[in-house]
């Protein structure tokens, strides 16, 4: 049967919204193909196609690639982003996926789009599950990759590396063969070029069998992730690449349970927590005392805070410069904020913590906010400090260091969804400046 029906039928299956998508094209076959099947299929998916593609650098040929993809996607009619990260021929395999999908994904939130389209096909999945199961990794990590996973896709993980060279060759298409690739003193590419081969040789099933195993664990991962939705009293709850739980839910669970739900949870966002972390997790649930964290690595943190449990990457202020919102009507991002402005005509009642307030029009700026920062809330008594406001709205210390607010010289006139001011509000009926935020 033809790859391009079989792709078509399973990209179906997947369901995907339709809004713009980033297709992410190294100049490989995989990815290549990957990129001619979702053109040719366009008005089956209905994406919005952005090529992106990341010369790392290393190679010594990787600009002339760059320059290849750039000229295919013309070809299609689709736009491309490329950037070029100079990691150097020393880079390892590790550092350069992690500045990779870094790029990515900064490249997908400036372009609103909604999913990363990556090439990973059913080799490149025996291979993740045979190194998890040389790492011991647990169900959760034998399960490999998914074909849907936040804002990745990959569509290609029925189809072995073989069909898709084969079409590749058949449709024509170009690519490069990435020299890393049969570099064995990278852990994937050595599995690939010496310890597969010769597994094959002695157990011919063996690619089969792993993805067999893959799938059962999968199954195994579905189960806990519909468990942390059924238990009663936990109240899962994802905010902003974090997730949060209810303490006293875990609390009522033996650890063997309490450490696979939190494994569970953490596998929601990303976050690379197996059993000996899970157990550390468990004891600072136990503990249940508000404002007590726990760091596990890699960026991440657990914490508590309003009796729940949040884990999440550790917060940096980001350094975005103050900007006045400028006359009329327009647009423009405050870190992962976007905000909105345009003329329109003040209600009669405004409500405090809403996302979306009127102004009297006057010069506005939108700046991070500052400790000791105070706001005269809205038909409310005196001064506040701002810190409290965002107690009362439940906002965690993690995500109080990247908030916007809008202010007036040293007047705070308005924290989005955490507190409007008495500053600047105008008399319903009358001439104002619309503000709407949203957190993207």
């Amino acid at each position: 049967m033809d790859l391009l029906p079989r792709f078509r039928s399973h990209l179906s299956s997947l369901a995907l919204a339709p809004g713009r998508a980033i297709v992410a094209v190294s100049g490989g076959a995989d990815s290549m193909a990957l990129l001619d099947l979702l053109a040719r299929s366009a008005g089956d998916h209905g994406q919005e196609l952005v090529v992106a593609h990341v010369d790392h650098g290393i190679a010594a040929d990787s600009g002339a690639v760059a320059s290849a993809v750039r000229a295919v996607a013309a070809a299609h009619g689709l736009a491309c982003e490329s950037a070029a990260l100079a990691l150097g021929p020393t880079a390892t395999e590790t550092a350069a996926r992690e500045a990779r999908r870094a790029w990515l994904a900064r490249t997908a939130r400036r372009l609103d789009a909604h999913l990363i389209f990556l090439g990973h096909h059913a080799d490149d999945q025996t291979e993740t599950i045979l190194m998890r199961a040389l790492e011991g990794s647990g169900p959760a990590g034998l399960a490999g990759m998914l074909a849907t996973a936040g804002m990745l896709v990959r569509p290609l993980l029925p189809f072995t590396r073989a069909e898709l060279r084969e079409y590749a060759r058949t449709a024509g298409l170009s690519h490069w063969d990435d020299p890393a690739n049969l570099e064995p003193r990278h852990l994937r590419s050595w599995l690939r070029t010496e310890v597969l081969p010769l597994l094959r040789e002695r157990l011919p099933e063996v690619d089969r069998r792993l993805r067999r195993l893959g799938r059962a664990a999968a199954a195994q991962r579905i189960a806990w992730d519909a468990a942390l939705e059924r238990l009663p009293g936990l109240d899962p709850v994802l905010e902003d690449g974090a997730i949060s739980v209810a303490g006293a839910g875990l609390q009522g669970y033996d650890s063997a349970l309490s450490e696979a739900l939190l494994m569970a949870a953490a596998r929601r966002i990303g976050c690379p927590v197996g059993p000996v972390r899970a157990a550390r997790i468990h004891r600072l649930v136990e503990g249940g005392r508000s404002g007590s964290r726990l760091e596990l690595g890699a960026g991440w943190i657990a914490e508590i805070a309003f009796g729940r449990l949040r884990l999440a990457r550790e917060a940096q202020r980001e350094a975005e410069p103050p900007w006045t919102l400028g006359p009329g009507e327009g647009e423009r991002r405050w870190g992962r904020w976007r905000l909105r402005w345009r003329p329109d005509t003040a209600p009669e009642r405004q409500e405090r913590a809403a996302f979306v307030a009127w102004f009297r029009p006057e010069s506005l700026e939108v700046r991070a906010w500052r400790a000791g920062d105070r706001v005269r809330p809205l038909a409310g008594p005196g001064q506040r400090l701002l810190v409290r406001c965002f107690q009362d709205q439940k906002v965690s210390r993690r995500r109080r260091l990247l908030w916007p607010v809008v202010a007036q010289g040293e007047a705070i006139v308005w924290v989005p969804g955490v507190c409007r001011s008495d500053v600047l509000v105008p008399p319903g009926g009358t001439e104002a400046v619309r503000v709407d935020a949203e957190h993207t």
